[in-house]
């Protein structure tokens, strides 16, 4: 049989397997699927990116429906991505925090301080844990499914941005407070509007690895207060 023979054949069967139709909808297998994977962080990061692949893989998800899209250039995706992480982080705590009246000092990181000895395991969390696992989640695996119930018009991206993004704040508040829900919905606004208007998560993961590898040198390095008083004396 042919290779267009095989596919028109597959296709039928794909769309008519009800526990592939499950899981793509919102019945009970399908929303038990998303409660799974949004609390699978709680058992080990990147757990709730482990899934979302696991789901994608079971529910016949096109990989590209999530945002993982070949860049056109690696090289740029990369050197864009560890940019924007970079002066976004700067320009977060510099100017943007300061104006929220947040506490320059991050208490809840602060032993990171010249800590050699968690060195291995923080940057696991940064990239890994963060980088790839919290854009899998947040950006690729929500938009697909809030994409589905609101469409893809400009004003469901629209809802969409601003609900994950008040989401994605809301998870960083019980590690570091209010400050945290803050900093985390800002940036789920800003990488989120980007996913919104290109659909590609790869330079996401590089700047979003970027910005907590920044927050995390200048806590090693005992700079927070002096960087979030760049501007504001």
């Amino acid at each position: 049989m042919s290779e267009s023979g095989r596919s028109t054949g597959t296709l039928p069967a794909l769309q008519d397997d009800p526990f592939v139709t499950a899981l793509r909808g919102f019945g009970p297998l399908g929303i038990l699927a998303i409660l799974l994977i949004l609390f699978g962080n709680a058992i080990f990061l990147p757990f709730s990116a482990v899934l979302v692949l696991v789901w994608a893989h079971w529910s016949r998800t096109p990989l590209s429906e999530l945002g993982f899209v070949r860049p056109r250039n690696w090289l740029a995706s990369v050197a864009i991505g560890i940019s924007l992480g970079v002066a976004f982080k700067f320009l977060m705590k510099a100017l943007v925090m300061p104006l929220l009246v947040a506490d320059p000092v991050n208490h809840a990181y602060h032993y990171l301080e010249g800590n050699r000895a968690v060195i291995p395991g923080t940057l696991y969390t940064m990239i890994v844990g963060a980088g790839f696992g919290e854009e899998t989640l947040f950006r690729g695996y929500m938009f697909e499914r809030l994409g589905k119930l609101f469409g893809t018009g400009s004003g469901a991206k629209v809802v969409i941005v601003l609900i994950t993004s008040v989401l994605f704040g809301l998870a960083h508040y019980s590690v570091q407070g209010l400050a945290g829900v803050e900093q985390a919905t800002i940036v789920g606004l800003v990488l989120g509007g980007i996913f919104a208007m290109t659909g590609r998560i790869w330079m996401l993961m590089f700047a979003h690895a970027a910005f907590d590898l920044t927050a995390y040198a200048i806590i090693y390095w005992g700079l927070e207060t002096r960087v979030a008083h760049l501007i504001f004396k």
